[in-house]
């Protein structure tokens, strides 16, 4: 009797476990960071990564950002320089070109910026995207080179210059090569502000570092998206350099428009048309222009 109960405990049961088990994808929900919320993660999807009810941003990729804000989600892609991948043959952990290619497998992109150029609102329009995902969207020689290519195309095109900061500061395994790009696109803004081009900065979750201290605060006009993380230091760092506990909610989009950083705080559903609307005002822009089918390739 013994035996029939083991054999039917240790054979059966697992088959019939087995038979009916389910495979629950792990990215099936995703939970709110402030309310705690489980919510089905293609509604999230195709709400552009804002939760709904409590309306919390989450981080969005370069590819569904330009998708969200060109007119039919096309456009055409802006290509960008090629640049040496690793000049100071850097390691600290793992070497550097192992870093690059991880990145570049994990987001299907070269490096941490996609330039596009179309119509936003109507109107011929350059973005430039930051992805997060490609190395805490972190600046070095890749990100400074698009970014300026992303300049030159609006100069050539007459179009306004929209950038969306998503990034960690400058990258530490590029040192002072990283750190040249903020005098360089630097530069860069300054001829978008000769050629009277607009130059417009939506300041998304985070944005900090070597981009805060450059072109990230050089725009005519700064927009941010709620609840974003806005600064140089982060607050954790300040609080152990002062030894005091910082007010609630500094450095966040909403803080900082309370205090003169930033011009608006837009719910990432309102951008397109609130920088349609900007971009009309700022420029004379004929929303018939037409719009090239291609560009030439990068010099």
């Amino acid at each position: 009797m013994v035996e029939a109960m083991n054999w039917i405990s240790e054979v059966v049961r697992p088959k019939i476990k087995t038979l009916f088990k389910r495979e629950t994808p792990e990215n099936l929900w995703i939970k709110c960071p402030d309310t705690g919320q489980m919510v089905f993660h293609k509604e999230v999807e195709q709400n552009h990564w804002v939760i709904p009810g409590s309306e919390h941003h989450l981080k969005m990729g370069a590819q569904a950002r330009l998708k969200m804000m060109f007119d039919e989600g096309t456009w055409i892609d802006v290509p960008l320089p090629e640049v040496a991948a690793d000049p100071l043959k850097f390691r600290d952990e793992k070497r550097y070109v192992d870093r690059l290619k991880e990145a570049r497998a994990k987001t299907g992109m070269a490096d941490a910026f996609k330039i596009g150029f179309g119509r936003v609102a109507g109107l011929p329009m350059t973005l430039a995207v930051q992805e997060f995902s490609f190395m805490a969207g972190s600046l070095g020689m890749a990100g400074g080179e698009a970014f300026i290519r992303g300049a030159e195309t609006a100069l050539e095109k007459r179009t306004p210059y929209v950038l969306f900061a998503a990034s960690g500061g400058a990258r530490m395994q590029e040192g002072i090569l990283s750190l040249m790009q903020m005098p360089r696109t630097t530069v860069a803004v300054r001829r978008l502000n000769a050629a009277k081009l607009p130059y417009i900065v939506v300041l998304t979750n985070p944005t900090t570092g070597g981009v805060t201290a450059s072109y990230a605060m050089l725009g005519d006009v700064h927009l941010a998206e709620p609840g974003a993380l806005i600064c140089f230091a982060g607050p954790r760092v300040i609080e152990q350099t002062i030894r005091e506990k910082l007010p609630d909610g500094f450095q966040r989009a909403e803080y900082l428009r309370e205090h003169g950083m930033v011009d608006q705080v837009v719910h990432r559903h309102q951008l397109k048309d609130t920088i349609g609307r900007l971009c009309g005002l700022l420029m004379d822009v004929r929303r018939d222009a037409p719009v090239p089918a291609s560009l030439p390739d990068a010099a």
